[in-house]
């Protein structure tokens, strides 16, 4: 018998494939603006306009490293079901580009799409026991054996990303990818909260 407090394996499909996709979506908008965002995404994205290497192939080698802390952390479901999240996102970004195309998209719009899409994705992925892994994982995993917060560790690793970003991107389009960033984090903010919800 399914126990109602747990998601099935096709609700968590379903989920999985939804946070996958719209993220991909949201990486479309966000590399269509030339924009960056923040985590091991804004990593991959930097490396991708400095190199011109595709996005989802660099995405997808920067979170390889990342599954053994994760394992550790929160165990083998975890791992898998962020490996399939993060293949499938990687793929997806790098075929949505052939069929959306934006013919005029201005940058305070796509600023805030991206984060509502990013954001909604995040926690489709978060309530079904995934993620797109990298920093976050290294976040929980510091705060488990030091006791550095994992909000401090990814707000550091922000700023550093944007940082490396002035290097790369004028200002104005800086300041437009920290606006997507930030509506990213706030929709996580509002609505992550696991004690409002029964399944997990």
């Amino acid at each position: 018998m399914t126990d109602p407090n747990q998601h099935s394996p096709l609700e968590d499909a379903q989920g999985i494939a939804y946070g996958g996709l719209m993220a991909a979506f949201g990486i479309v908008i966000l590399t269509h603006l030339g924009f960056v965002t923040g985590q091991t995404a804004g990593l991959a994205v930097l490396i991708s306009y400095a190199t011109g290497w595709s996005f989802g192939i660099v995405f997808f080698l920067i979170n390889l490293p990342f599954y053994w802390l994760g394992y550790l952390r929160m165990g083998r479901v975890f791992v898998l079901k962020t490996f399939v999240a993060v293949a499938l996102f990687s793929a997806a970004s790098m075929i949505l580009p052939r069929y959306v195309s934006f013919e005029t998209l201005h940058p305070a719009v796509g600023a805030v799409l991206f984060g509502f899409v990013s954001g909604s994705a995040l926690l489709a992925l978060f309530r079904h026991g995934a993620s797109l892994g990298g920093v976050g994982i290294v976040a929980l995993y510091l705060q488990d054996k030091t006791g550095f917060r994992a909000g401090w560790t990814q707000i550091l690793f922000d700023i550093g990303v944007f940082s490396l970003a002035l290097l790369l991107r004028d200002v104005q389009t800086v300041a437009w990818s920290f606006l997507g960033a930030l509506v990213t984090n706030m929709v996580i903010a509002f609505n992550h909260r696991r004690d409002r919800y029964i399944a997990t």
